[in-house]
């Protein structure tokens, strides 16, 4: 006869079982994270599910690796983090999954309820109010306190996330209810349908109209695009209008960089700037004309600019333009569709030959001339510089990644070429921090890469100053043998703040940086790391991409960035 006693090996659910059977019946199947004393609820309920979790070392850090998963998978990433420094940690990764569209759902935990509200009860992290601290961040904030409402708040807050435009949202439970005994049956189904964002028909006929008459039509594509999945539409309509395609740092994959109506994105450039200028109509998808995006906002369209924006408040907050509020997908589509109509019922005027920079005269170049022309003009313009070792740098990084890995960049400054220059040869393949513009994001959101898809290689890219913003995160990639290639650009500094500084006042102050031995360093985690140089970095990193599991590169080189074009607009 058994002695055991089973009620006292069943399981108590609690509200942390709530939160976990939500996030599983949504069809999550990844959290990432870190554990804080209020949040342990959650966690221990984790231990009972079938989600798979991902501790990272910093907050912030699990914030970049759940960004990037989401933009990997279109998906939504759910994050769990504690309260007060743990919640306040992850505020610079939430700021840039604001600024590029990722969907990551953050739930923190939050003191007992009775020290909510401000009352100042003294508990450990208590803030007077922790959310308010989120509503300038994210897209929505949600609160669950009671068990109850867990399953509801959790739905709303996915739902929110993959609405479009896509977006971080934040969900605070307290500690005692992620404790408390679950009075409410197992989560078995539960729904979040993402609101979807159509485009107004008589708003598509206008466009469709305007540019199936345009003689210089333009296409600027940006990261609303990718976000979107947008790139089939993307190509079916540049083809059907002959239009060029340029596309934005976001917006890199969006249009196949060797196609003869691509522009590429060599957006801080005078040249593209007068190209985009000169179209008789720009179409802008799936970008708000930021500062990046317009060359420091120099840019001054001098035809009808149509803008095809899922953020309402970036439409039309640069430049008057036709403005339709509509996921890109949805509207390009439905483009796609009225411009065919448009031609049947009669041809375009084309006396005057598609393309623009210069070709809006009768017997002016064709689009893919123009095209041509505009990219020479960029590469006589980077010639002229003296910028041989930046480039031999980044080709070498282009033929050391296999055709189907995708790179993660940090704000340094071989990423400032990348953004540029570097082809990703195929959608949704670069992520870097340049929506919001934080040091940290490129190991940490391989990693996120990495747990997405771990049967393909990821490349990281960081300077040796971002590189110390993660470089505890090579005992997660050790941990969970994740195989990402870390290449460390190593100046010996924050190398583009020197830059600017060099350039603005004569000499840098505070951008010199006393740091490790990187290859020692990471050796010491049990990751594999080698020394390189601009001549062997091909060679090296193309064996570090090919072997398993986590590996180091260090490149000690002292890049320079080629000329800004906006300062003398």
């Amino acid at each position: 006869m058994s002695t055991t006693n089973p009620t006292a090996t069943r399981h108590r659910r609690t509200g942390g079982d709530l939160v976990v059977e939500s996030l599983a019946a949504l069809g999550a199947r990844t959290v990432f994270g870190l554990p804080g004393q209020h949040a342990l609820g959650v966690f221990d309920a984790l231990r009972r599910s079938t989600l798979r979790y991902v501790g990272l070392r910093v907050e912030n850090n699990a914030g970049f690796a759940a960004d990037a998963y989401a933009r990997a998978t279109h998906g939504v990433a759910p994050l769990l983090v504690s309260t007060g420094p743990g919640a306040l940690m992850t505020l610079a990764a939430l700021q840039e999954a604001a600024a590029g569209s990722a969907a990551v759902l953050a739930i923190g935990s939050q003191v007992p309820l009775a020290g909510i509200g401000g009352g100042r009860h003294g508990y450990l992290h208590e803030l007077s109010d922790q959310s308010a601290s989120f509503r300038g961040v994210v897209k929505s904030v949600h609160t669950a306190r009671t068990a109850s409402q867990i399953p509801s708040a959790v739905a709303a807050a996915w739902e929110s996330a993959l609405s479009a435009p896509h977006g971080p949202v934040w969900l605070e439970i307290p500690q005692d209810v992620l404790l408390a005994e679950a009075g409410i049956p197992p989560v078995g189904e539960l729904g979040a349908v993402p609101r979807e964002l159509l485009p107004r028909p008589e708003l598509i006929v206008a466009a469709a109209d305007q540019l199936a008459k345009a003689r210089r039509p333009v296409i600027l594509a940006g990261g609303g695009v990718v976000r979107a999945g947008a790139e089939a539409e993307l190509l079916a309509l540049a083809e059907q209008l002959r239009a060029p395609v340029a596309t934005t740092f976001g917006g890199k994959g969006a249009f196949p960089w060797e196609h003869p109506l691509s522009l590429q994105s060599w957006m801080e450039d005078r040249h593209t700037t007068a190209f985009l200028e000169d179209a008789d109509t720009l179409l802008v998808v799936g970008s708000g004309l930021g500062e990046l995006s317009s060359n420091y906002h120099t840019f001054r369209p001098r035809g009808q600019v149509v803008q095809i924006e899922a953020d309402l408040g970036k439409l039309e907050s640069n430049h008057a333009a036709l403005g339709i509020h509509a996921d890109a997908r949805a509207a390009l589509a439905a483009l796609v569709k009225e411009v065919g109509e448009v031609g049947e019922r009669g041809p375009r005027d084309t006396g005057a030959a598609g393309g623009a920079g210069g070709a809006g005269e009768a017997g002016g170049p064709a689009p893919e001339a123009a095209v041509s022309g505009l990219l020479a003009r960029v590469r006589e313009r980077i010639a002229g510089q003296q910028l041989d070792l930046e480039q031999q740098v980044l080709a070498s990084v282009r033929d050391a990644l296999p055709d189907g890995a995708v790179s993660c960049w940090d704000m340094t400054i071989l990423a400032y070429w990348a953004w540029s220059a570097f082809d990703p040869r195929r959608t949704n393949a670069l992520h870097s921090a340049q929506g919001a513009g934080g040091l940290g994001y490129g190991f940490p959101a391989a990693l996120g890469v990495a747990v997405a898809d771990p049967a393909r290689p990821v490349l990281a890219v960081s300077g040796d100053g971002g590189a110390m913003y993660s470089i505890a995160e090579l005992a997660t990639a050790r941990q969970y043998d994740l195989p990402v290639t870390w290449l460390i650009v190593d100046d010996g500094g924050y190398g583009i703040l020197r830059e600017y500084m060099t350039d603005a006042f004569g000499e840098a102050t505070a951008t010199e940086l006393t740091r490790p031995d990187f290859v020692a360093l990471a050796e010491s985690f049990g990751v594999p790391a080698v020394r390189t140089s601009p001549e062997q970095l091909r060679t090296d990193l193309a064996a570090a991409l090919a072997a398993p599991g986590p590996s180091v590169v260090v490149l000690p080189a002292r890049l320079r960035m080629f000329a800004p074009t906006h300062l003398s607009s």
